[in-house]
Protein backbone atom coordinates (compact mmCIF):
# COMPACT_ATOMS: atom_id res chain seq x y z
CA UNK A 1 0.00 0.00 0.00
CA UNK A 2 1.49 3.31 -0.95
CA UNK A 3 0.84 6.88 0.65
CA UNK A 4 1.67 9.74 -0.39
CA UNK A 5 4.15 11.44 2.18
CA UNK A 6 4.27 15.62 2.15
CA UNK A 7 6.97 17.54 3.81
CA UNK A 8 6.41 20.80 4.82
CA UNK A 9 8.79 23.16 4.67
CA UNK A 10 9.87 23.43 8.01
CA UNK A 11 10.01 19.58 7.81
CA UNK A 12 11.93 19.73 4.81
CA UNK A 13 14.19 22.64 6.43
CA UNK A 14 14.87 20.66 9.66
CA UNK A 15 16.22 17.40 7.68
CA UNK A 16 18.42 19.20 5.47
CA UNK A 17 20.29 20.60 8.77
CA UNK A 18 21.26 17.27 9.53
CA UNK A 19 24.68 15.11 8.64
CA UNK A 20 24.05 13.90 5.62
CA UNK A 21 24.04 10.03 7.22
CA UNK A 22 21.23 10.92 9.89
CA UNK A 23 19.64 12.69 6.58
CA UNK A 24 19.49 9.40 4.59
CA UNK A 25 18.00 7.47 7.73
CA UNK A 26 15.12 9.77 8.44
CA UNK A 27 14.54 9.64 4.78
CA UNK A 28 14.58 5.94 5.03
CA UNK A 29 12.30 6.16 7.78
CA UNK A 30 9.79 8.37 5.91
CA UNK A 31 9.60 5.52 3.06
CA UNK A 32 8.26 3.15 6.10
CA UNK A 33 5.60 5.96 6.61
CA UNK A 34 5.15 6.17 2.69
CA UNK A 35 4.67 2.24 3.03
CA UNK A 36 2.70 1.41 6.28
CA UNK A 37 1.00 4.47 6.96
CA UNK A 38 -1.32 3.83 10.04
CA UNK A 39 0.44 0.10 10.22
CA UNK A 40 3.33 1.70 11.14
CA UNK A 41 4.51 1.38 15.32
CA UNK A 42 6.41 2.06 18.06
CA UNK A 43 9.70 2.11 17.35
CA UNK A 44 9.33 4.55 14.98
CA UNK A 45 5.56 5.92 15.45
CA UNK A 46 3.87 7.36 18.55
CA UNK A 47 0.73 8.85 19.38
CA UNK A 48 1.34 12.06 20.88
CA UNK A 49 -1.10 12.43 23.90
CA UNK A 50 -3.30 16.20 23.99
CA UNK A 51 -2.62 16.54 20.48
CA UNK A 52 -5.69 15.06 18.69
CA UNK A 53 -4.35 13.90 15.54
CA UNK A 54 -0.31 14.57 15.75
CA UNK A 55 2.01 11.83 16.01
CA UNK A 56 5.86 12.13 16.39
CA UNK A 57 8.17 10.02 13.60
CA UNK A 58 11.12 8.83 15.62
CA UNK A 59 14.36 7.99 13.85
CA UNK A 60 17.28 7.29 15.78
CA UNK A 61 21.38 7.37 14.32
CA UNK A 62 23.69 6.77 16.68
CA UNK A 63 23.07 8.14 19.61
CA UNK A 64 21.07 10.96 18.49
CA UNK A 65 17.08 10.78 18.05
CA UNK A 66 15.01 13.33 15.68
CA UNK A 67 11.37 13.74 16.41
CA UNK A 68 9.58 14.45 13.03
CA UNK A 69 5.31 15.62 13.41
CA UNK A 70 2.88 14.13 11.13
CA UNK A 71 -0.74 13.87 11.05
CA UNK A 72 -2.78 12.11 8.25
CA UNK A 73 -4.88 13.82 6.31
CA UNK A 74 -7.29 12.70 3.74
CA UNK A 75 -7.29 8.58 2.72
CA UNK A 76 -3.65 8.31 2.40
CA UNK A 77 -1.81 11.16 2.92
CA UNK A 78 0.67 11.85 5.91
CA UNK A 79 1.73 15.34 6.51
CA UNK A 80 5.22 15.83 8.10
CA UNK A 81 5.05 19.47 9.61
CA UNK A 82 8.43 19.78 11.14
CA UNK A 83 11.19 18.14 13.60
CA UNK A 84 13.62 18.30 16.03
CA UNK A 85 16.62 16.58 17.63
CA UNK A 86 15.56 14.99 20.76
CA UNK A 87 18.12 16.08 23.21
CA UNK A 88 15.93 14.88 26.49
CA UNK A 89 13.74 12.20 27.23
CA UNK A 90 10.61 14.75 27.46
CA UNK A 91 9.04 16.25 24.51
CA UNK A 92 9.71 19.85 23.78
CA UNK A 93 6.09 21.91 23.95
CA UNK A 94 7.32 24.39 22.06
CA UNK A 95 7.96 22.23 18.98
CA UNK A 96 4.52 19.96 19.85
CA UNK A 97 3.08 23.38 19.87
CA UNK A 98 4.48 24.54 16.83
CA UNK A 99 3.87 21.41 14.91
CA UNK A 100 0.01 21.55 16.24
CA UNK A 101 -0.16 25.36 14.46
CA UNK A 102 1.46 23.99 11.39
CA UNK A 103 -1.27 21.00 11.00
CA UNK A 104 -4.48 23.56 11.85
CA UNK A 105 -2.87 25.83 9.20
CA UNK A 106 -2.32 22.92 6.64
CA UNK A 107 -6.15 21.52 7.30
CA UNK A 108 -7.28 25.44 7.05
CA UNK A 109 -5.56 25.96 3.93
CA UNK A 110 -6.68 23.02 1.83
CA UNK A 111 -10.15 22.74 3.05
CA UNK A 112 -12.34 21.58 0.17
Amino acid sequence: MNNEVILLNEADDFIETLPIKFQAKTYWTLTLLQRFGNKLKEPYCKDIKGYAKLKELLVKFSNNINRLFFFHYKSKIYVVTSGYVKKTQKLDTKEIDKAFRLMKEFIEEHKT
